[in-house]
């Protein structure tokens, strides 16, 4: 087995043993490799020992299915973290579609026994140094380890406190009581419209004598934006209050000041968003702060020290999640929404528990020279269809990593083959695979829609493929990193998307109709598609664009830069 040159102890260190810590963990051992994940607290999980306040979790816990197959039911298990044979199902620790915390916790304590990962307790990382190549890391003890690759996945370190003068005069989610009986007959502002605010919000609705959820920005409901971490639906109660005229009430303001009077009331000064400029001010009893958290860069060394993003929220970080300011660094899990930020799910574990997994094979490849996973198909336009279509039938990863990861096929004309892999981030494609003459990529994406989200029209034929709303297939073709192509595949009500795929449902009295049917809509058009694209070789004279914006993921701050 290969390993670092001395002096370094590990191979890959890790700080955190949360969900994308043992996730790593887990490959890491299966591999062989010299690595560690620390932890500060005695125990797995601790994020989730402690939130979410409630105790309630809003990811998903889907565990009957028309389907049989567990990689397809991974679409809907939003907890399971990844193991080869799917031996390890969240499923098994609870059967409520919205869990309790404490089963996340139970869930976490039996991976990290069942899979032997490594981890050291009690070790609080007090600083982080460069050490040649690598990293050492010291705890409050001054106990040291040094790596050559780091890996941080602590989650989100500590609370981002808004500019607000005053705002000390608040309490903190992390913090704050959850009793509704402490809120009595209280009149109470919450800033911040995210799930935390509704959360402590749906909790004293029913004690509290006002509730004011503030924030500049119009509330975001997932169902909506489709983004899973946009306000979810258990926690509208407060939202029927305002509109049912209750005194409860949602605002757009901006916050000016919080000042405490003689009596220990507050007076906050507010100006609103859509009122022409107005500005008020409002007595309350308590002010409570739900805006979030960012990521704590203090312990790393200023010549180390990963620059932030969004608003100083997120650690600024290259399409394989390794910071652009210090090689060998990398992120790992809600970190890694720096990548794909409110638009697709990597700050949550059914998202990125796949760009863990694929995390991994960047540091096998570049550290043990371990080539990514593949296959070589032939240049065939009838079984690259096939291989296609049986990827977006069942795949969860592209599912759920919805125009964030990709298949990328590369064409070797001259071997008359293409190297077929699986889970690249769209944005590697960008940065990455320039130089190759001819790239396919394979996704899943939502289409564009406006208006009622409920009441959209559909288009049910193959020929308004590129009009469909809901997750569906696209495959573009790349000329040196410049779109040349891209056909869609109809949207399907359950996820199919061709006829050699058994969906363990009829929906028809008469399979040949079915299978009919998807030949005709799914089968023919991209055969069709790729017999055009692949039976010609592109040419610098084709037509090339920029590659599509909703793909690039690449954060807010840091777009990446076209193909050509």
């Amino acid at each position: 087995m290969h390993h670092p040159a001395p002096p370094f102890d590990l191979d890959t260190l890790i700080i955190g043993a949360g969900p994308a810590g043992l996730q790593l963990g887990y490959y890491l051992e299966k591999a062989g490799r010299r690595y560690l994940v620390v932890e500060r607290s005695d125990k797995v999980g601790s994020f989730f020992r402690r939130f979410p306040r409630s105790r309630g979790l809003i990811s998903f816990n889907k565990t009957r299915s028309i389907y049989r197959d567990p990689e397809i039911n991974l679409r809907w298990d939003w907890n399971s973290l990844l193991t080869d044979d799917y031996s390890h199902p969240f499923g098994d620790f609870s059967r409520d579609f919205y869990p309790h915390a404490g089963d996340m916790v139970r869930y976490l304590e039996s991976f990290h026994r069942t899979h032997n990962i490594q981890v050291r307790f009690g070790f609080t990382v007090t600083r982080i140094a460069r050490e040649g190549v690598g990293y050492r890391v010291t705890d409050a003890d001054g106990n040291t380890l040094s790596c050559r690759c780091l890996v941080v996945a602590t989650g989100m370190g500590r609370p981002h406190i808004p500019d607000i003068p005053g705002i000390e005069h608040a309490e903190g989610y992390e913090e704050v009581s959850f009793k509704a009986d402490d809120y009595l007959d209280q009149r109470v502002l919450i800033i911040g419209k995210g799930n935390s605010g509704f959360e402590l919000a749906e909790r004293i609705l029913s004690t509290a004598a006002i509730i004011h959820i503030a924030s500049p920005q119009p509330i975001r409901m997932a169902w909506k934006t489709r983004h899973p971490g946009h306000l979810r639906a258990q926690y509208t109660s407060l939202l029927d209050a305002y509109q049912l005229k209750t005194l409860h009430s949602a605002l757009d303001c901006d916050i000016l000041d919080i000042r405490r009077l003689e009596d220990g009331k507050l007076l906050v000064t507010v100006r609103y968003t859509h009122a022409d400029g107005e500005v008020d001010e409002i007595v309350y009893d308590r002010v409570v702060r739900a805006t979030g958290f960012c990521f704590d860069g203090r312990l790393f060394d200023p010549d180390c020290r990963p620059q932030t993003i969004v608003d100083g929220r997120l650690p600024d970080m290259s399409p394989v999640w390794e910071s652009r300011q210090s090689p060998n660094l990398f992120f790992a899990g809600t970190l890694m929404q720096a990548r794909d930020f409110r638009q697709s799910s990597s700050a949550f574990i059914d998202g990125f528990r796949y760009n863990v997994r694929s995390l991994f094979h960047v540091l096998e490849e570049r550290y043990f020279a371990v080539p990514a996973p593949g296959r070589t198909l032939a240049l065939d336009p009838a079984k690259v269809a096939h291989h296609i279509l049986q990827r977006v039938c069942r795949a969860s990863s592209l599912w759920t990593q919805f125009g964030y990861l990709s298949d990328t096929l590369v064409v070797d004309r001259q071997r008359q083959a293409i190297t077929y892999r699986e889970d690249v981030p769209v944005a590697v494609v960008g940065e990455g695979l320039e130089a190759e003459a001819e790239v396919y990529t394979v996704t899943l994406e939502w289409g564009r829609w406006e208006g009622d989200v409920f009441a959209i029209d559909r288009h049910p034929h193959h020929d308004r493929a590129d009009a469909s709303v809901f997750l569906h297939p696209i495959v573009r073709r790349y000329h040196h990193g410049g779109l040349v192509a891209e056909v869609h595949l109809l949207e399907d009500l359950l996820g199919v998307y061709g006829s050699g795929f058994e969906t363990g449902m009829i929906r028809s009295h008469n399979r040949t109709e079915i299978e009919q049917y998807h030949r005709e809509q799914h089968d023919a058009p991209l055969l069709a598609w790729l017999t055009a694209h692949l039976g010609e070789p592109a040419r610098a004279s084709m037509r090339v664009d920029a590659l599509p914006a909703q793909l690039a993921a690449a954060g807010p701050s840091q777009p990446v830069p076209p193909l050509v």
